[in-house]
């Protein structure tokens, strides 16, 4: 299988395999901090849909920060592994440590990100979760639960590379799920890519106002025109 040139040609790829939500009204996408937003941004721009941002955490194993014991997503949302609990249940107290490590550094990143911009309204709506992809999908799971207290009509899953036996396990609690490579076995989503550099929050915010004048201006092209008296 061949590999991604960099994020934004993952991106691009992966919105032709989302052909099916372009153009529709009720579609949101939703990248994943942070290097899940520059692969969004383009999935939103193919499909014609507003972008927005999901602010999730790994938790790492204490001293093993790269293994994923679980994950925190925005809306109070804590995803734990529980056998992983289990294993680790006589580090309880390093393990409460790096959960409020981490629930400090969410709280920043919705700050850097979303500033105090609401979150939008996902009722009824499509949403298309979107990351650069996924070894162990514990923060996608989060990502998840987290938009599934928001009422959507549909979850969708869509990454660029992911496990086969991750994306199988997605599928059953979304009501889509697209991975464009599923290598066997994955190792690591940067050996995936030939340029997987650190996405910095200025990028981040910078893709998210780009999206955002983007969708404003196609408001203001579809308004009815105004009524004239006579």
């Amino acid at each position: 299988m061949d590999r991604f040139h960099d994020r934004r040609e993952a991106g691009i790829l992966l919105a032709r395999a989302l052909s099916q939500y372009a153009g529709r009204s009720d579609v949101t996408v939703l990248g994943l901090p942070r290097g899940g937003v520059p692969v969004a941004y383009e999935v939103a721009k193919v499909l014609d849909a507003p972008l927005d941002v999901l602010v999730v955490r790994k938790i790492g194993v204490p001293g093993h920060e790269e293994l994923a014991m679980g994950a925190l997503a925005s809306g109070g949302i804590q995803v734990m592994d529980p056998r992983m609990a289990e294993q680790l249940g006589s580090a309880g107290r390093r393990v409460r440590e790096r959960v409020e490590a981490e629930r400090i550094e969410l709280a920043r990143r919705e700050r850097a990100f979303r500033g105090d911009r609401e979150y939008p309204d996902l009722t009824g709506r499509t949403v298309i979760l979107v990351d650069d992809g996924l070894a162990t999908g514990s923060s996608m799971y989060a990502a998840v639960a987290a938009v599934s207290t928001r009422k959507p009509a549909q979850v969708v899953v869509a990454v660029p590379v992911a496990s086969p036996d991750v994306c199988r396990a997605f599928a059953a609690h979304v009501d889509d799920v697209v991975c464009l490579r599923m290598p066997d076995p994955m190792y690591a989503v940067g050996l995936w890519y030939e340029d997987f550099s650190q996405t910095p929050d200025a990028e981040v915010r910078a893709l998210l106002e780009r999206a955002a004048e983007r969708h404003a201006a196609k408001a203001i092209r579809h308004a009815p025109e105004p009524l004239h008296p006579r």
